[in-house]
Parts: structure tokens; sequence; C-alpha cells
């Protein structure tokens, strides 16, 4: 069977959604450039979203004392090795909030990324050694920013459009919740109006857009969550990322945890692997789900030890299940 978006699989993947744009398998390059975060400095908070640990998700070659080529470069070196057919690639901003600065400085910082893309880029073209023909010439086709929805106004989105003619752009916004209550219980300093404002500006520019939800935070009832997939839906959005809750060392939620563990339920593996399928069923199907669920190094991690496994083999056992259950994406909207 052939899906709404396309192909057999039974989710509208990222992978394809990618081989449509490029042709082909794109990897995301993490770049740390130094960005701050209102909400750890003292402009909305000092204490930060309770869950947050920025470092967990952050690669070993990915520190903000290098250059911001120098990570380009060794994010290729380290990708070419775990992915190696993957010759395309996407410089990642993402720890941290990556438009925290004024215009002028942003624009500093994405031109370095810039520079180095079409460095390498030519580079590339030039290199005559063994290696290089066995893995095809590297290319990066654009950039991904990871941001908040409330760091977003209408003259970087101008910016962006603008470098949108040359090179591909994508937004990258942290949600997490469409619960007021929720974001309020783990200090997100945003509310969910300013999310959706922003992802409807960023779609009005036409720029690509994602967003990032997680699935278990305190408060939120299963149906709560299921219930979100139709607000979600609504949304002008290019791709969702979907994350289990992990509780991370150090971080205050991992504190609260630890002394009331009954404030939380964390979802098993095959408790989770249903429920985001039930979730997927009333999804938009013309959204692109990147993740299902995250994954991180386990020694970050207090939490359930299912999370420890990897990302791939979670999502082989979700469409397995798809599968047993003869399901798919957006398959409830048209129940």
């Amino acid at each position: 069977m052939t899906y709404p978006w396309g192909d057999e699989r039974r989710f509208n993947s990222y992978s394809r959604y990618f081989a449509k744009q490029f042709g082909g398998r794109v990897q995301k390059i993490s770049i740390d450039a130094g960005f701050s975060c209102p909400n750890r400095d003292g402009k909305i908070s000092t204490g930060g979203c309770t869950f947050c640990s920025n470092e967990a998700f952050n690669p070993s070659y990915c520190k903000p004392e290098k250059s911001i080529r120098q990570q380009i470069e060794e994010g290729i070196a380290f990708h070419q090795k775990r992915y190696r057919r993957a010759n395309q690639y996407l410089a990642y901003f993402q720890p941290f909030s990556n438009t925290y600065k004024p215009l002028e400085e942003l624009k500093g910082v994405y031109s370095q990324a810039f520079e180095a893309i079409d460095s390498i880029s030519t580079l590339s073209c030039t290199r005559n050694d063994m290696a290089s023909k066995a893995l095809g010439k590297p290319e990066i086709v654009g950039i991904v920013i990871g941001t908040r929805p409330d760091l977003i106004d209408a003259d970087i989105l101008q910016y962006l459009s603008e470098i949108q003619q040359t090179h591909y752009v994508m937004l990258e916004y942290g949600v997490e919740s469409v619960y007021d209550e929720t974001l309020k219980r783990v200090n997100r300093g945003h509310d969910f109006a300013t999310a959706e404002k922003t992802i409807r500006m960023t779609a009005d520019y036409g720029i690509p857009c994602g967003a990032h939800f997680i699935f278990g935070l305190p408060s939120e009832s299963k149906t709560m969550m299921l219930s979100a997939a139709a607000v979600i839906s609504q949304l002008p959005l290019t791709t969702v990322k979907f994350h289990q809750l992990q509780i991370f060392k150090g971080t205050t939620m991992a504190e609260e945890y630890l002394e009331h563990p009954e404030h939380f339920h964390l979802f098993d593996l095959k408790e989770y692997i249903d429920f985001v399928i039930d979730f997927a069923e009333r999804l938009n199907p013309d959204i692109v789900i990147e993740r299902f669920a995250g994954e991180v190094p386990p020694r970050y991690l207090v939490s359930e030890p299912w999370m420890k496994l990897r990302y791939d083999e979670v999502l082989a056992k979700i469409e397995k299940r798809m599968a047993e259950r003869d399901t798919w994406q957006g398959k409830m909207l048209s129940v």
C-alpha cells in the first residue's frame, strides 16, 4: 500500500522528506555557537526549564570553543563513519536558543556557517583522494536553527527568508506542550499562544518550520496528550519531533523525581510504542515526523532503562507494531 505521502512506510518520514527535497539522505551536524537562553540568564528566569540538559544531546565534536567551520568538518567526519550513505548535511544550530542575539550579531554567526558551507563544498569538489572517491563529495545543503518561539520577530524572519533564496533554512521551535498549565509547571517561560503565533508567522514567511513536543510531562494524562494531536494538526508545521520524557541527572526535574516519583508516570517501552502510534493515528498526515522518541547517552539518565535503547531500535519496534495493528499516520482522521 502507498500512503498519502507517497511511499510504503506507515508514517510521513523525515528521510522521505529530504529525499524529495535533495534526492538522498541528509544528516544534521550539530553546532554549538555559544548561545545562551533567556530562561537561564535572568531575562525570563534563572532556573531554566526543569527538564533541560543540553549537554545530553551534544555530540563529542560539538563544543562552543571550536569554530563553526571546525565543528562542521568534524561533524562530517563523525557522520561519514556512522552513516556511510550520507554525503549531504545540514548545519544544525542546536544547543540553547540560537536566535538569542541582536539581528546584526545573528548575521555574523550564520554567515560563518554559510562561509564554511561554501568553502567545504568547493574544497570537496577538488579533492582527489581515495576516501572522497569512495564516499562522494560532502555537501552542506543548508541550516536548521533551534530556538524558542518567544525569540523570533519579523526582522529575523525577513532576513532568513532572504537567505532561503540561496540556501535551505528551517526553524525548529521548542514548544514541549500545548497546555499552559504544563508549560508553567516546567518553568518554560512562554505560553502556547506564543508558540502558535510564531509558527504561523514563520509559515507566512515561507520558511519550513519544525516543533518539538515531550510526552509524559508532569500533570498531563494520556487523554490530554492524545487530545494535543488535534491542536498540533491545525498548525502549519513542516516537521515534528516527539520525545518520551527523559529525566536527566543534575536537573530540577531529577530532584523532583527522586523526591516524589509518584508525581510522574514514565512510559514503559510497550506502553509508549502503543501510545505514540495512537498519537500518530490522530496526526495530520501532511506533517513530517522527524522522531518518535529521544535518545541520549545512558550516563545522563536517571529514568527508565528502556530509554537507553538506540533510537533505530525503538523506531523498528514502532514500525513493526504499526504493521501488526494495520495502522498509519492520520488513519483516525478519516474514520
